[in-house]
């Protein structure tokens, strides 16, 4: 559907531009832009102080704490405020980007949120970047101008700007202006791109290229996968992707919040900051293996085990685990009550499985059906033995009063709950999985493959966390438990109601005629709520500390990593299916991840994901894509790779040293490149000091790499090409290599250097040169 670029909003008139007017200098129009800017942080200071005005009152205000429903009101309303204060914080850093002229004559000022003048019929004075006359910033062309005759960027220092370049893309002649890329003009993209890397991503809403444009805006309300190879923005479009849905969905998505899992911890550190610095703070970053409340896990499985437990055939396992556990007695069992003894037999026990089976409950709570036949079973044959000669069917009253006596000796029998704890006994997810491992007889039960046993005291790895998460349903709760907690919960309303009474009772020593008791303004489990803490906890803390948490969207990154078993994870949070998923199927190491998106998604999200290359490499310049490329065509042949936008002018090297000389060698580099402004890193295969593995490189970005034994890293197993492909492509300017043996054939086009800098030799494949 297409929007109106321009509707009925009264910006700012042009003067002077096509007439005999005096078209202002250069000098004059930046000092004009700076007044105007300047004039737009004066409207965020005054909002800002408004906000944070409302926010102290909101939180002073008296709340009659009776009135449940008042408390949450305002509990909201100092949420929305701390949210709106967030977003006004974070406006300061590049308030204002650029500025859209309409070939009609009207101006519009864009940049991170919008601003209204209160005092002129709030005429929009800033124009949020997620707004949809905004999008002509990213997307008009000289040969497509989308009514805009003028799109100006700015510079900016702070608060102050420093200058600005315009594209005229709208002549009255109709000829077509610059900008036939596709999007805005290529300097402050490469401004951008070239800029030294910090320690995070950084927001690209000034420079937001056509093609991200349009997936970031992207109106879908299913799966969306976005693919690209390094470099292309894919993660950072995500995030941004996010920031937009917040800004047209927010009262959807906003009270149920975003989740975004990514590959490691650094991963996310990284990207932390992209979506507070957009104003929107309700998003809860994780891992796959921090899925489960409780649970921080990082170890890996060998290939051959994680292939297994991500297999979807790993259900049947599981819930022949489970099976496994409600058993039958190998004997009858004899329990002796008062009055009667009673036995346990391999059909009765049989017959309370088969109901409790039945009932498709979860196993602990299936277990009150299995006692509850058990139970009646019993009681059937021991009250015709108790009440022989006077007691008949008949007298339904006689036999249920002598049915509740026996249930209640059953419940106090400690040899009845051991067999009931023997034959149905409550579990947990990380019991049963435990026990799973460690038992060859209980993975054979299990059909399980033998390869799934591991030593007692192992920790859990990152693909038992979705196994975990299954059982927690196939499990389900524990009864028993809850009872007790409510049997708890009773006990302080009933001793809130004695000291209720003891208040009362002292009667006698008022004076006034006219009592007020305490029980006439609240009652005993009124008294006993107030002791128990209520939860004041933001919405990223609840979520990230509730299982059953529903988010209202979900960012997949190195969604190719993610194994059938994951997915079932993911889809369990997010009921609306509502994903961006973010990932390059060439870069896939594991073995249970993805080999297409089709198979991973389509069980779940039939007809109802679609698919968004990017194909523009911001990241890694051409030099160093070159070498990529070639590796790329050996393991995976037919995959396009993404074309760089730039050069950087530094020749990617290598050099072969002995093993003794690679200490030095990687020393000098680190030293080197602390002397010089942005970030570094050594990647390398396990075990060689210094280096860093290019697993947990994944998504990251730094101006110098070092590559340590690349020919270690091929030959670590099936997908070290994919994972010397990473390690190639996470510099953004320079990148060497360190080798001892001979330097695979595959990487070409380094320039070979001997230990003192000199060019030995350029190998450059004919693809490449030509």
């Amino acid at each position: 559907m297409e929007h109106n670029r321009w509707p009925n909003i009264r910006c700012h008139e042009l003067e002077g531009e096509w007439g005999e007017i005096r078209v202002p200098t250069h000098e004059e129009e930046l000092q004009s832009e700076q007044e105007y800017i300047a004039g737009l942080y004066t409207r965020l200071d005054a909002e800002r102080a408004r906000v944070k005005g409302r926010y102290r009152a909101a939180l002073r205000e008296s709340v009659d704490l009776q009135n449940g429903a008042a408390m949450v009101e305002r509990d909201d309303e100092v949420r929305a405020l701390a949210r709106q204060t967030q977003r006004l914080e974070v406006a300061d850093d590049g308030l204002c980007f650029g500025r859209l002229d309409a070939i009609t004559g009207e101006r519009c000022y864009v940049g991170r949120i919008g601003l209204l003048d209160s005092q002129n019929e709030y005429e929009p004075l800033l124009i949020d970047w997620r707004a949809p006359v905004a999008q002509a910033f990213y997307t008009a062309t000289g040969a497509n101008p989308e009514n805009t005759r003028r799109r100006r960027q700015f510079r900016t220092r702070g608060r102050h700007v420093d200058d600005f370049a315009d594209e005229i893309l709208g002549r009255p002649d109709g000829e077509a202006g610059d900008g036939e890329r596709g999007g805005m003009s290529d300097t402050a993209l490469l401004a951008a791109v070239n800029a030294p890397r910090g320690h995070g991503m950084r927001d690209i809403v000034s420079t937001i290229q056509a093609e991200q444009d349009r997936i970031i805006r992207l109106d879908h309300p299913g799966v969306l996968v976005i693919e690209g190879g390094p470099g292309t923005g894919k993660t950072v479009v995500a995030l941004h992707r996010v920031a937009y849905l917040l800004y047209t969905q927010r009262k959807r998505m906003e009270h149920h919040g975003v989740l975004v899992v990514g590959p490691n911890a650094a991963f996310l550190g990284h990207i932390s900051r992209v979506l507070p610095s957009l104003g929107e703070t309700n998003v809860v970053f994780t891992t796959a293996g921090d899925l489960l409340p409780g649970l921080e896990v990082t170890t890996e499985d060998d290939a051959e085990a994680a292939r297994l437990k991500g297999s979807l055939q790993i259900l049947g396992v599981l819930a022949a685990a489970i099976a496994d556990r409600q058993r039958t007695p190998e004997q009858a069992v004899q329990i002796d009550l008062a009055d009667v003894s009673v036995r346990i037999d391999t059909d009765i026990a049989q017959w309370a499985i088969d109901e409790a089976r039945a009932s498709k409950l979860p196993h602990n709570e299936a277990r009150t059906v299995f006692t509850d036949v058990i139970t009646w079973a019993l009681t059937e044959r021991a009250i015709p033995r108790i009440g022989k000669g006077w007691l008949t069917r008949e007298d339904r009253p006689a036999w249920e009063h002598l049915r509740a006596e026996l249930l209640d000796e059953l419940g106090d029998h400690e040899g009845f709950a051991a067999l009931l704890d023997a034959l149905w006994p409550i579990l947990t997810p990380e019991t049963l999985l435990a026990e799973l491992y460690t038992s060859p007889e209980r993975l054979r039960a299990a059909g399980a493959d033998p390869a799934l046993a591991r030593a007692v005291g192992d920790a859990w790895t990152v693909s038992d966390v979705p196994l975990l998460d299954e059982l927690v349903d196939l499990v389900g709760r524990d009864k028993a438990a809850e009872e007790a907690a409510e049997r708890e919960r009773r006990a302080e309303a009933a001793y809130a109601a004695g000291v209720l009474d003891m208040m009362t009772g002292r009667e006698d020593m008022m004076d006034d005629e006219d009592h007020l008791f305490a029980t006439d303004l609240l009652d005993g489990e009124d008294l006993a709520e107030r002791f128990t803490e209520r939860d004041t906890r933001d919405l990223v803390e609840r979520a990230s500390a509730d299982r059953d948490w529903t988010y209202g969207h979900i960012v997949v990154d190195e969604a190719q990593e993610l194994s059938e078993m994951d997915w079932r994870v993911l889809m369990r949070r997010c009921p609306s299916r509502s994903f961006t998923v973010v990932g390059d199927l060439a870069q896939r190491r594991s073995v249970a991840g993805a080999t297409s998106w089709d198979s991973m998604l389509q069980p779940y999200v039939p007809g109802r994901w679609v698919y968004r290359p990017l194909s523009v490499n911001y990241r890694t310049p051409a030099e160093i894509m070159a070498v990529a490329s070639a590796l790329l065509a050996e393991f995976a042949p037919g995959t396009q790779p993404p074309e760089s936008v730039r050069s950087s002018g530094f020749l990617p090297w290598s050099r072969q040293l002995t093993e003794a000389e690679l200490s030095k060698a990687i020393d000098e580099f680190v030293h080197d490149e602390a002397g010089r402004e942005g970030t570094s890193v050594v990647i390398g295969p396990p075990g060689v000091p210094g280096t860093v593995p290019a697993s947990e490189t994944k998504g990251l970005e730094f101006d110098a790499v070092l590559v340590v034994q690349p020919e270690r890293i091929l030959a670590a197993g099936p997908r070290g090409a994919s994972e010397l492909y990473v390690a190639l492509t996470r510099a953004t300017q320079r990148l060497g290599v360190l080798h001892v043996a001979p330097l695979p054939q595959v990487l070409v086009g380094l320039t070979e250097t001997t230990p003192d800098g000199d060019s030995v030799r350029r190998v450059v494949p004919t693809s490449v040169a030509q």
